[in-house]
């Protein structure tokens, strides 16, 4: 049965490695399995009840004793503890735990809320204007602990700064009025943008939202406390804060932090080469522009090749465009990788994730009569890029 299973899912598109993992087994026993004409599951379960088994009487003595007004609010360690003042022993904590949890009696006690388990937020864009992430973050001013507040939103797709501003405080109407704007001048259609952001008060604000579902806008959250969350803002505001000229003393106020952040944007938007999209600027790829040149360049390189073929001793560079780009990739879940790297990595399609999934389910189901559990596992050198027109004094 399981290499019928595993059939289907190498079938419907999985990695047979991938399938193998999601029932437990190597590739190896899979592989001997299929030499053998009679071979299938040859794990061997448990064949006879344990001799030091409780009885049914014994059990339900064990539960008769838990659920007894004085304990039914106490964890079994402490039951044990209790018991054993007066003399009893009943059975071992670790027992009492298995049988609440077969019985389905092991919850959360006490007023404490239990714990949620969130799942991590994903987005796709394979194009403008599909997913946008927003944060706010702090900009020194001459007093020691007052700040300026600098609202920047980004294109995750083209990487490209759609709307900022600078202000004194933190204030969920500056947010809703600057993304209303920043909608209004990206001409976005309702429900057709993500907004993503992290927790804070600001994001999260009656006003904010209220905005939102008036524009058609679908708010996406970071988990609690969770910063990686939000990696395309939290990169930016990284380049912004790492540029050669950057003010080495706080700003004097707010309108020279307004200047000093229009002329980045500027220079960001429309001249910065940016690793993550193929070295082009964010404004080429935000408006399309981006492929024709990333093939102008390829051209150049196949010239450069057939010149001088002896001088490449292997494959031109690619200079490819990136299809889409998603917000925290459930593929590298766990993984700390910043949202800029050129690395090229092949992801699992829908399909193959989906057919391991239905194997591990189809296990599940039928229980261990002979599989066993199944097996689940659940900066860079802090270099800027190379700004040409800042060492040139293009932009100071």
């Amino acid at each position: 049965m399981i290499l019928e299973w595993i059939g289907e899912a190498v079938a419907a598109g999985s990695r047979e490695d991938a399938a193998c993992a999601a029932v437990g087994l190597s590739a190896r026993t899979l592989q001997r399995w299929k030499h053998d004409p009679e071979g299938d599951d040859g794990r061997a379960g448990p064949h006879a009840r344990p001799a030091n088994a409780l009885s049914e009487d014994e059990r339900r003595r064990v539960l008769a004793v838990l659920h007894q007004p004085e304990h039914h609010d106490a964890s079994p360690k402490t039951v044990v503890a209790k018991l054993a003042d007066r003399g009893e022993y009943v059975a071992s904590e670790s027992t009492m735990y298995r049988l609440l949890r077969a019985e389905g009696e092991l919850v959360p006690r006490g007023r404490a809320r239990p714990p949620v388990r969130r799942e991590t937020p994903s987005h796709r864009a394979t194009g403008p204007n599909q997913v946008w992430s927003w944060d706010i973050t702090y900009l020194l001013s001459p007093v020691c602990g007052v700040f300026f507040y600098l609202y920047l939103i980004v294109d995750i797709w083209s990487r490209r700064i759609m709307g900022w501003a600078v202000h004194t405080e933190e204030s969920q109407e500056h947010a809703a009025a600057l993304i209303a704007a920043a909608a209004k001048a990206a001409g976005v259609d309702a429900g057709t943008l993500v907004l993503h952001a992290d927790n804070g008060g600001p994001m999260r604000g009656g006003t904010m939202l209220a905005m939102l579902r008036g524009l058609g806008i679908t708010p996406s959250f970071s988990r609690p406390r969770v910063s990686d969350d939000n990696p395309f803002s939290e990169a930016l505001f990284r380049t912004l804060k790492y540029v050669p000229n950057y003010p080495r003393r706080p700003f004097e106020n707010a309108a020279a932090a307004r200047s000093w952040v229009e002329r980045f944007v500027v220079w960001y938007n429309a001249e910065h080469l940016h690793s993550g999209i193929g070295f082009v600027t964010p404004d080429a790829r935000h408006q399309g522009r981006d492929a024709e040149q990333l093939e102008a360049r390829r051209a150049v390189y196949k010239r450069a090749r057939e010149a001088q073929p002896s001088r490449w001793s292997g494959p031109a560079r690619r200079w490819d465009r990136p299809a889409e780009v998603t917000l925290n990739a459930k593929e590298h879940q766990g993984r700390k990788e910043r949202p800029s790297s050129t690395k090229r990595t092949t992801a699992a399609t829908p399909t193959a994730r989906t057919a391991a999934s239905d194997l591990t389910e189809k296990v599940d189901r039928q229980g261990p009569e002979k599989a066993q559990a199944v097996h689940r596992a659940d900066n860079s050198r802090g270099a800027t890029p190379r700004y040409g027109a800042i060492l040139e004094g293009r932009y100071d």
